[in-house]
Parts: structure tokens; sequence; C-alpha cells
């Protein structure tokens, strides 16, 4: 009896241990499910914050990727690609001109064709930085940009791949933006009298590059705004800040000429003011070219009169030394323009521009442009470029156009100009589509 008590009792021991052993291991398997769950959860979670965060990353290197500042390319959207703290936008530009144009030889016969486009240069260009973090937002750039003809397909420059620009450098909030390589002159940009020269550019001073219209007889105004290499600067380090309204520039190009530091050399400065419905802006220069010094200023801006009318102008100085036996240059020009638009869909443009050129070298029986090389001139003239232009466009959208333009070049005194081919005058007509990516 007594052994079937207790064999009795440890069966109900045993069966009392086996259940409490399954009622542990159940919750067991209950707490594993839940963390498994939770880890899913937080899993699913983090995916989302990394999404988000990328977006955000995204949308950033887009916004703060330099942008085209000129008319023809600031409506392209280019194609961004984006890695974590990396982007790179792929973009150009497809202008394509049709002119007819007389005096188009020394027999003073006309033209009709396709030629380098009037007002923007046809370009592809990859633009891209990286965020290297901190406070101030501080991001390395780049931006490499090719010029090319559409009528040929050929290098604007022979041989020269990255003609446009191919430049590095740093931007933040404190320093602004500093870049070093082959860039435009300083003058010619939207910081000075990219916001004045002609009406196709932004109203508003920025630190980006742009400015002027393409091939046409008005454009040779810009080159009161170049440098010792040109309209654009090869060693070139430039410096842009924007104080808020306020907008300043400095540049310096490298002469790059053994035993002589400033030949080939120029320095550029700039300040520009925009107010409520205007822009002020001027800048000063001064080049080493073959060791002679060319200097130039310029001030102007443009004012909102109503809200579909916008008026440009300003004034142009240069001076530049030459053979002795010839004396100097000494030229002054100003130029006044509008800008009509009545709607999104179209605009019009209506300028002037006159050149006085004092003393001026030749080049064969030609004026030569401002910032050229002086040094073996031998022969000098005066007189007026003067040179009168419209132009219609009709926008399909913010990245198709239409356009038609025409200009009337005029020469007073001893002035020739070698778009006119030896003759006192020039009229040219053009009908073009521009495309924008």
């Amino acid at each position: 009896m007594k052994l079937n008590r207790l064999i009795l009792a440890l069966a109900s021991t045993g069966l009392v241990s086996v259940a409490a052993h399954a009622q542990s291991t159940e919750q067991l398997q209950q707490a594993l499910a839940q963390a498994q769950a939770a880890a899913a959860q937080a899993q699913a979670a983090a995916k989302q914050a990394q999404a988000a965060l990328d977006q955000l990353l995204a949308v950033q290197a887009k916004q703060a990727t330099p942008a085209m500042a000129d008319k023809a390319a600031s409506s392209g959207t280019g194609l961004t690609i984006t890695n974590g703290v990396n982007s790179a936008t792929l973009y150009g530009l497809i202008d394509v001109t049709y002119v007819n144009v007389n005096n188009a030889n020394a027999a003073k016969q006309s033209v009709t064709t396709p030629r380098v486009s009037w007002f923007s240069g046809n370009r592809w260009g990859i633009t891209g930085q990286r965020k290297l973090g901190g406070s101030d937002d501080m991001k390395a750039i780049f931006r490499l940009e090719s010029e090319f003809e559409s009528q040929s397909g050929n290098e604007d420059t022979a041989g020269v791949l990255f003609n446009r620009d191919a430049w590095l450098g740093l931007e933040s909030k404190s320093l602004g933006k500093i870049t070093v390589g082959r860039q435009n002159a300083l003058g010619r940009d939207p910081a000075a009298s990219g916001v004045y020269g002609d009406p196709y550019g932004g109203p508003k001073a920025s630190v980006d590059e742009g400015g002027y219209t393409n091939n046409n007889n008005f454009k040779q105004l810009v080159y009161y705004a170049g440098s010792a290499g040109g309209t654009r600067m090869n060693n070139g380090v430039v410096w842009k800040k924007n104080f808020g309204d306020v907008v300043t520039g400095l540049a310096y190009q490298f002469g790059g000429v053994p035993g002589s530091f400033s030949t080939g050399s120029t320095k550029s400065g700039s300040v520009a003011y925009n107010g409520s419905g205007y822009t002020v802006a001027g800048f000063v220069t001064s080049a080493n070219i073959a060791n002679l010094t060319h200097t130039s200023f310029s001030i102007g801006g443009n004012v909102e009169v109503m809200p579909m009318v916008r008026l440009y102008g300003g004034y142009f100085n240069y001076k530049a030394q030459q053979v002795a036996s010839l004396g100097n240059r000494s030229d002054s020009a100003y130029t006044i323009s509008t800008k009509i638009a009545p709607s999104s869909e179209y605009d019009f443009e209506i300028g002037y521009q006159s050149m006085r050129a004092s003393n001026a070298g030749l080049k064969g029986a030609y004026v030569q442009n401002a910032f050229s090389d002086t040094s073996a001139i031998t022969a000098v003239s005066t007189g007026n470029r003067n040179t009168f232009y419209v132009s219609a466009f009709y926008h399909l959208d913010a990245a198709t156009e239409f356009y038609v333009a025409a200009d009337k070049l005029s020469t007073t005194g001893n002035y020739l100009a070698t778009q006119a081919n030896g003759a006192k005058s020039q009229n040219e007509v053009g009908l073009g589509m521009r495309f924008k990516f």
C-alpha cells in the first residue's frame, strides 16, 4: 500500500513538473516571438528612416547643385544622380539658328545658312558636389562644360574638350564660393555686368556663372568684361559671396610665364546690390598682356518699371597700353535695352549699344577686341561701332522655345568690324530653336 502511495505521489510530482516545464517553454516561445516581432518593426523603421534620409539628401543635393546662371541653361532640369552625400548632374543646351546676313564676304555678298548659334553656345556639361557636413554646410563642387557646333558637330574650340568650364572648388555659408580652373572672367558674370549687359540673362545678381549672348553683332560688348585670356580665364581663382542683398566677387588669373609672375595675369573685383525690383552692379579689371597694362571698369543695372517691362543699362570704360610709337587706346561704351514679357509664353527684347574706340590697335584693317594683345600692332584707328537689335521668343515650355532675332551693325570714322568684312554696316536676321536639358 505504502509503495503504491509512493509511486502515485512520485507520478503526481512528475506530472506537476512536466506541466510547469511546459508552461515555462510556452512563455519563452511567446517572449521570443514578441522579441522577433519587435526586431522586425525596428528594422522596418530603420529602413523607412534611411529612405527618408536618402530622399532628403537627394532633394538638398539637387537644390544645391551649381546651376547654369544664364537664361539658356537655367530652365533645364538636367539628369541628377545621387548616392548618399554625392550628386552629379548631366545637363546641356542645343540652339539651332538659320541666319541671313549681308556683307558676308569681301565681295559684299549675302548668305542664308545655319551657323554657330545666335543666343547660346551649344553645350553639354557635368556639375556636381559632395556634402562635407558640419553646421556650415560645406561642400566640394565641380563643373566640366564643353561647347560644340550644332551645324557640324565640331568642338567649338578645336582640340579643347572642356573649353567653357573645367574647375573645382568649395562652397559654404561662411566661405562663399571659391573655384579654381578654367571659368568665366568675373566681369561678365551675374555678380557683375551679366545683369545689365543685355536683356537675356537673369535680373538678379548671384554667385553663378553666365551672362551675355553668343554669336551676333551685339555680343562684342562682352569683351570689355574680359581678361588676359579673353572672356574666360585659364588658371583662374574666383571667390564670390552672397551677403544677403549684396553679392561680391574677386578673381585672379595666373599668367604662368616663367620668370615673370605678372605677365598674362588678371585681377578683378565686383560688387552688386539686389534691391526690390532693381539691381545695380559694377566691376573693375586690370590685366597684364605681353607686359602692357589693360584696364576696364563698368557700372550698370536693371529695373522693373512695371510687371511686364524691365529696363537694362550700363556704361563701360576701357584703356590699353599699346606700342609706344602709336600711343594708348581709350574706349567708352554704353548699352540700353528692355525686355517685355506680357505672358509666360512670349517675350520681346529691344536693345542698342554704342562702342567708341579711340586710337584702337588694328589686326589687319579691323579694330581689335578689348583685352587683345597690342604689343605688335602697326596701325590704329578711331570710330564708333553701333548696333541695334530686336528679338521675340515663344516658349513651348520651360525647356523648349523658338525665336526670331535681327540686328543692324554700323560703324563710323575709321572703325571697321571684322564681322562686316570691310563694309561699314551689316544686317542679320535669324530664326532659331533652343532646347535645354
